[in-house]
């Protein structure tokens, strides 16, 4: 099973996108400028996708345990393919693959084309069209809204498939 592995991060700043008022009212973003960071790590396959939200920023400790969930998961061997992070080629995230004795075999994706990870245009979609203009109040607000609109988005298999079909490498 191949499963395409890439991370991104959300903070409470809001990411202002094109919206509309009534006319004469100009719409107002109000939010705070304590910015707590929120990271999810993604794992997409032919007709899902795996997430795990995770607060601050994701290391080694973090990428082993995304990698664990994926494991209890998907229940045979697999082809990990994701980037070039420090984390990914850390002693401890290496040392956790090579305890699996070949359960996970891994490809990394070539450092000058972040497109062919089909991964990023779930960041895209995610935070273009399910979280624009979130003003959220607390980090409890923003961590729910992001988990409920992942999964909202895990739902339609339709969109996962549009996904693949985004990213030039893979066939169509």
């Amino acid at each position: 099973m191949i499963v395409l592995v890439d991370e991104s991060g959300l903070s409470q700043r809001p990411h202002r996108v094109r919206t509309w008022a009534p006319r004469g009212v100009t719409p107002v973003l109000q939010y705070n400028f304590n910015w707590k960071s929120l990271s999810v790590a993604a794992g997409l396959t032919a007709w899902n996708f795996y997430f795990r939200l995770y607060p601050g920023a994701i290391k080694s400790p973090q990428v082993v345990d995304f990698l664990q969930a994926l494991v209890r998961h998907i229940r045979r061997p697999m082809i990990l393919v994701w980037d070039r992070l420090p984390a990914h080629r850390s002693h401890m995230v290496q040392d956790y693959i090579a305890s699996l004795y070949g359960v996970i075999h891994q490809e990394y994706l070539p450092s000058y084309a972040p497109d062919l990870n089909p991964v990023e245009y779930i960041w895209a979609h995610w935070k273009q069209h399910e979280l624009p203009n979130l003003c959220a109040k607390d980090y409890w607000q923003l961590s729910h809204a992001a988990r409920r609109t992942l999964a909202r988005m895990r739902r339609r298999p339709r969109l996962i498939q549009a996904f693949w079909k985004q990213a030039s490498l893979w066939p169509q």
